[in-house]
């Protein structure tokens, strides 16, 4: 591992295999921290005192905004200073402790991102509450389940998901006993609660319960748990990570250390969009982030088809996204180069190459073709509102074609990260203007040590040349254990240590490349191993397809896939093959379905796949993977078993059809 540069220092040294234990290789960490990790300013011991010290420091600055709605069209955003919002946490505080709910209560939040979301919240933190976020694409199902877990007491939520609620009743009321709605509550819904023993307010009506009232603020701690945080889990029943204030104080002292040295410091003149869910740490950590430094977060309006038109309004400086939204601002823009005649796009074609040549030579996206920047590449800028200076993209990987693609045309830093719910979001992340990081998730942030652990299942060796194994991370950002799960918590926290089950590179600079996932292994008849994300990864690369799940089992002797299509590109072909009709009956079509298999099977054979890696049949989807069918989790994570179960009648034919040695799609 050489390289002229080098953003990692080992700190303990490997370890061979003993005792039936996996070799480890070498303990490293940040460069950014050789003298120690940062410090969490003094004084900022949890969330609270993050707000606290926010509305002392800026009490007249914008913090929370929304857009008003005039004649059902939206206009400017209309905000609340921070000395604003704090004086309605006191009150909700007041309500909440009149209504019996006492230190280390469990408080339920449940809708799309809003400013009661973040008012509820931080009432929560000033008394010591246990904030319990439910994603707002949750059923009542998993709500419930969370709800009885935690022995949530009272639930604040969005108007519209009122009745999703009451779905969970009458189990759910062993525990809950109280709701709050962020708006209005209907005569006939106060009805309804009073028959399922449930007492509801509308939100204004909740702030008057304490009025008159005064209670003081418990002392709070860092270890103190402020937020049990339920994964979206791709199997089983989900689970509750326990945070405590000190990894989030952590998480945002890393944050602004690791900014500073880029000069890209976060301000109060930011402004962050706020529509990533609020129940994933990466939106909470971030805004935690901007909080502390008395910035500004606009909400946007719940439709991701208005995302564009909130964020010109907005004007954000920040824009954090999860890959699947970036995905759909490339696709628009390729759409309208596509549209735009030869001269637009050649003009595109040359701006992009120069700006691109100069940046791989080592120049700042700002130095690059600044020519470029005012002439061709503005107009994106303009449509992520003209201010962006960082895009920011977690929770699942970018691929690398999107990822240069949008660091030389959005004309901002675009950074990806790695993090789990476990590790309180960043881990890793990439720096701006290093091009090298591209299709890696960069180095560790400055306030962990990571080291690798070798699978040899999987043949991954943590002493190899090339180092690879499951990341396990230790740090201060850690979860304190999953809520009444100690069985799972020993399972995946070892002497401090926390194994993520996600299968890592190392590569020559110190940067993290993600290759694997340990438990999506599974094995053929013929008793060969097949690491289906690591597959996943390499046939997602064929530019026909967005999206791909494959499948295997121990009865089958070989892989075979779903797969949604580029409409784009498939729509292309069609016509250049003469194939017609609409997309959903180019999907069904053999010729259509042989073409792909083939840019599949020329993609398993250049990248040197193993012939029982290759896939043998494949069914187009016209409809994209989704949350709405259970086939994805809120962070776009493939459910595997919700899938199988989904497509089951698809799979049985194309093993039949495949096997009967008739064509090899379906």
């Amino acid at each position: 591992m050489t390289s002229q540069k080098r953003f990692i220092f080992e700190v303990e040294a490997a370890k061979e295999a003993t005792d039936g234990k996996p070799s480890i290789g070498p303990v490293y960490r940040s460069t950014f921290a050789k003298d120690g990790f940062p410090n969490p300013i003094d004084g900022i011991d949890s969330c609270w005192d993050i707000f606290r010290t926010a509305v002392e420091k800026y009490p007249n600055n914008r913090m929370l905004g929304r857009r008003e709605i005039v004649n059902n069209k939206a206009g400017k955003y209309e905000w609340k200073t921070y000395k604003e919002v704090y004086d309605i946490v006191i009150k909700l505080g007041n309500s909440l402790r009149s209504c019996g709910i006492e230190e280390g209560g469990k408080c339920g939040i449940y809708g799309a991102n809003c400013p009661e979301w973040i008012i509820s919240m931080e009432a929560c933190n000033a008394h010591g509450l246990y904030c319990v976020p439910f994603y707002d694409t949750l059923g009542s199902g998993a709500v419930e389940f969370i709800i009885s877990h935690a022995e949530v007491s009272i639930a604040f939520v969005e108007e519209k998901k009122i009745p999703e609620l009451f779905k969970t009743c009458p189990n759910s009321t062993k525990y809950m006993k109280t709701v709050v709605s962020f708006g209005g509550v209907k005569s006939e819904q106060k009805e309804e609660a009073e028959k399922l023993g449930l007492v509801i307010h509308a939100w204004d009506e909740f702030l008057k319960l304490g009025e008159g009232k005064q209670y003081d603020l418990p002392v709070k701690k860092k270890s103190d748990i402020c937020t049990i945080m339920y994964t979206s889990g791709t199997t089983g029943d989900p689970k509750g990570v326990l945070m405590s204030n000190e990894s989030i104080v952590t998480i945002t002292a890393g944050v602004r250390h690791f900014l500073a040295i880029f000069n890209e410091s976060l301000t109060e003149k930011d402004v962050y969009i706020s529509y990533l869910p609020l129940a994933h740490v990466f939106d909470r950590a971030v805004e935690e982030c901007i909080i502390q430094v008395g910035g500004s977060i606009g909400f946007w309006r719940g439709d991701v088809k208005l995302l564009i038109e909130d964020l010109g309004e907005l004007k954000p400086s920040i824009f954090c996204a999860v890959p699947r939204v970036l995905e759909r601002v490339y696709t628009g823009l390729q759409q309208k180069l596509s549209v735009g005649g030869f001269f637009k796009k050649k003009v595109f074609n040359v701006a992009f190459s120069y700006k691109f040549g100069n940046m791989k030579k080592g120049q700042s996206h700002v130095e690059a073709a600044p020519f470029c920047d005012k002439l061709v590449f503005n107009k994106v800028k303009q449509g992520l509102g003209g201010n962006v200076r960082i895009i920011l993209s977690g929770a699942a990987p970018l691929a690398s074609h999107i990822e240069s693609f949008l660091r030389v045309v959005a004309c901002c830093h675009v950074l990806q990260g790695y993090g789990l719910t476990e590790s309180c979001a960043g881990t890793f992340v990439t720096f701006p203007d290093e091009l090298d990081m591209l299709g890696t998730v960069g180095p560790p942030v400055p306030n962990v040590d990571i080291r690798l652990e070798s699978v040899p299942d999987m043949e991954y060796d943590a002493l190899g040349s090339v180092p690879r194994g499951e990341i396990c991370i230790r740090g201060k950002t850690l979860f304190s254990g999953y809520h009444k799960r100690e069985d799972l918590t020993k399972e995946v926290l070892i002497d401090g240590w926390f194994h993520t089950g996600d299968v890592g590179e190392w590569q020559p600079d110190g940067s993290m490349k993600i290759i694997d996932r340990k438990k999506n292994i599974f094995k053929l008849a013929q008793g060969e191993y097949v690491a289906v994300e690591n597959l996943e990864n390499v046939y997602g690369q064929v530019e026909a397809i967005d999206s791909i799940w494959v499948y295997g089992n121990s009865f089958e002797s070989f892989l075979i896939a779903v797969a949604n299509p580029s409409q784009q590109t498939l729509e292309r072909w069609a016509a250049e093959n003469g194939v017609n009709g609409d997309f959903d009956s180019i999907c069904q079509n053999t010729k259509a379905k042989a073409f792909l298999l083939g840019e599949l099977v020329k993609t398993a054979k250049e990248r040197k796949l193993k012939g029982f890696e290759i896939i043998r049949a494949v069914h187009l989807e016209p409809v994209p993977f989704d949350i709405e069918r259970d086939l994805l989790t809120p962070t776009y994570k493939k459910k595997r078993p919700q899938l199988l179960k989904y497509y089951q009648n698809v799979i049985d034919d194309m093993y039949k059809t495949a096997k009967e040695g008739q064509a090899s799609v379906q």
